[in-house]
């Protein structure tokens, strides 16, 4: 059962917050993220700001999403599946449908912008909410 119906601040950092856990502990991310991330509580408040500027039009974030990403040691391409997978299921814990989906097509945007940002070109998004195993990538 969802905690929140529609978006808010509380639920936006609840969001971030379960998120970036599971991203910690993913087999597949976190070792990408724990290299790239030094200090979580300033990364989750930063990307709390970036989806609050998004979905409650505050204004309150100022960063540079894709030079960032562009400044990350290369990674493949298939971690942005992983990524949505465990946005979307958090986003269906923490909201109703509605604004989960919300949430969901917004992050399938922006990674499908950074993906062709960073050079990956084209990211296929058929089902990306559904991959939820791991990706057993090979380097």
């Amino acid at each position: 059962m969802a905690l929140f119906p529609a978006a808010n601040e509380v639920g936006i950092a609840t969001l971030v917050d379960r998120f970036y856990d599971k991203v910690r502990a993913d087999e597949e991310l976190g070792p990408v993220f724990n290299t790239a991330i030094h200090d979580w509580t300033a990364h989750k408040h930063t990307l709390r700001d970036f989806w609050s500027s998004l979905i409650l039009r505050t204004g309150r974030y100022h960063g540079n999403p894709m030079g960032v990403h562009r400044a990350l040691p290369a990674f493949p391409q298939a971690l942005f599946h992983r990524w949505l997978a465990l946005w979307g299921e958090t986003a269906r814990e923490v909201f109703d449908p509605p604004t989960a989906e919300l949430f969901i097509s917004t992050a399938e945007r922006i990674a499908q912008s950074i993906s062709q940002g960073i050079g990956h070109g084209r990211l296929a998004l058929e089902h990306p909410s559904r991959i939820l195993g791991p990706l057993h990538i090979t380097s």
